[in-house]
């Protein structure tokens, strides 16, 4: 199979070819960006390897297209961008073309073999020929490279059968998959990442040495483990990374507190749902949602919902409790498994940030919507999943409709059309109240100053029963309605004020 006609598309190929020739490098364009070229997948990713010094051949492509080198001589690579305006992605896949993106990151190696130790997963690093650097691939179908010399310019070379195995749909390692994952850990993470982004198999070999090498994966850094962890949850379908997860072993090592979730318990005829499996359900319901919200197209924000319905009932197991009248309940659970979420996110070396934050609020309130489903819907009860929701209501109700799962489709219909009638008095309620930025008129230092108080538990005692009266909808959050009440609430505890609102 030959690629010239499609590499032509994208002229960083021709000056990479000229410069090669030119330092008579044999150089390839291999890895990531082969295989999704084959799948027809957009990619910005190029890595280049030589039979030789791949920081000359960056410089030298580099002075040619006039761009900056970065350097890394310590690894022997080296980086640049190229921006190619109105470049075409190459795509000549199996699954149809795309077009791809006008910047290039390219990266440049020469040819090497690696050796490991059994402590470290940092290999020894020599030169070496392109097979040897094609050995020390992952898989078949990142071990596949394409000549970008004049003489066999887009000639595919495929010594493992990578191409086969892509239409297989097959995960496989090239050499023996004992020796690939000891060698690196990471790697069985990667199989199961790779299978859940492409909807690939893992070939029975090599997932039977990802169980036997399961307990490898502690000499991997927490930072690369959930790297790969979140690409598996950003995935098409993500419960299908999770349950090779389990199934490999791997998942009770790197995130215990979800396998604690499985399971279902029985007691005098009454059982509940197994939570893990629910759990993943409510994950898949989130990345295949169609409704349209401000988080499709944001990875970043797409991943940090997706965290929240990986962890919404990930308390359940520490809260539950069998009554013979009532059954299986899980009281609290949600508050519980919000005070868990910076242990999670600190454990996971995950951000402890807004995003961190985020995740918490949308785990303690994910049941608030789903009452207002159950109940007489009261204007108090939706201005305070207002206002606690504030600019993650959104998000909250995603993740809310994504929690109704029920082998019972019609079930699942009637939950949903409650779920629109909420959403349709939350926006109308919202659109007359604006309360997604409420503040109330009566502030703590308007209450110490009206009543000559100091900072006490009394002022914000106060404040809550001003906050409460609005949010009842007893006043309107003026100064001109709330003032007078404050002052009545004053006198009730026997408070003399000292100043006068201007709207008095």
């Amino acid at each position: 199979m030959n690629f010239s006609d499609t590499l032509h598309k994208n002229p960083v190929f021709d000056v990479i070819a000229q410069q090669a020739d030119a330092l008579g490098l044999r150089t390839y364009v291999i890895g990531g960006f082969v295989r999704d070229l084959v799948l027809g997948r957009p990619s910005k990713d190029i890595d280049v390897v030589c039979i030789g010094s791949g920081i000359a051949l960056a410089e030298a492509v580099g002075n040619a297209l006039r761009t900056n080198v970065s350097v890394f001589p310590n690894f022997g690579t080296a980086m640049l961008r190229a921006i190619q305006p109105g470049a075409i992605q190459p795509s000549v896949g199996l699954e149809g073309g795309a077009q791809g993106e006008e910047e290039w990151e390219v990266e440049f190696v020469g040819a090497r073999k690696e050796s490991y130790r059994s402590e470290s997963r940092k290999p020894i690093v020599e030169d070496g020929t392109l097979e040897d650097d094609q050995n020390r691939r992952d898989f078949t179908i990142n071990a596949m490279g394409i000549s970008l010399n004049a003489t066999a310019f887009g000639e595919l070379l495929d010594p493992f059968d990578g191409l086969k195995d892509i239409k297989r749909k097959l995960i496989r390692t090239p050499l023996d998959p004992d020796i690939t994952f000891s060698d690196d850990p990471l790697r069985m993470m990667r199989a199961i990442r790779f299978a859940s982004q492409l909807s690939f198999d893992i070939e029975p070999d090599t997932f039977d040495s990802i169980v036997r090498m399961n307990e490898r994966i502690s000499i991997v850094s927490r930072e690369r483990v959930t790297d790969e962890l979140n690409k598996i949850i950003l995935s098409p379908t993500p419960s299908y990374g999770f349950k090779l997860l389990y199934h490999a072993g791997l998942l009770e090592r790197i995130f215990p507190e979800l396998i604690a979730l499985k399971g279902v318990e029985t007691i005098e005829g009454k059982g509940h749902k197994d939570n893990f499996y629910h759990t993943l359900q409510v994950l898949d319901n989130i990345a295949n949602r169609t409704e349209p919200n401000r988080y499709a197209g944001d990875a970043e924000n797409e991943l940090w919902l997706r965290w929240s319905a990986l962890l919404h009932d990930i308390a359940k197991p520490a809260t539950k409790r069998f009554d013979q009248k009532v059954g299986w309940s899980f009281h609290g659970h949600e508050d519980l498994g919000a005070r868990w979420v910076p242990g999670i996110f600190r454990t996971m070396k995950l951000p402890l940030n807004e995003h961190m934050r985020f995740v918490q609020k949308l785990v303690r309130l994910h049941l608030r919507p789903i009452a207002l489903t159950k109940e007489q819907i009261t204007d108090s009860a939706l201005r305070r999943l207002l206002i606690d929701a504030g600019d993650d209501l959104e998000g909250l109700m995603a993740l809310c409709r994504a929690d109704i799962t029920s082998k019972n489709y019609e079930r699942v219909q009637k939950h949903l059309r409650n779920f629109d009638r909420v959403e349709r008095k939350l926006q109308d309620l919202e659109e007359r109240d604006k309360l997604r930025s409420f503040q109330p008129v009566i502030t703590g230092e308007l209450i110490m100053e009206t009543f000559g108080l100091p900072p006490s538990k009394e002022v914000g005692e106060i404040k809550s029963i001003m906050r409460e009266a609005i949010l009842d909808g007893l006043i309107s959050n003026s100064l001109e309605a709330a003032y007078p009440f404050l002052l009545e609430e004053g006198r009730k505890r026997g408070l003399t004020a000292k100043t006068m609102s201007k709207a008095e």
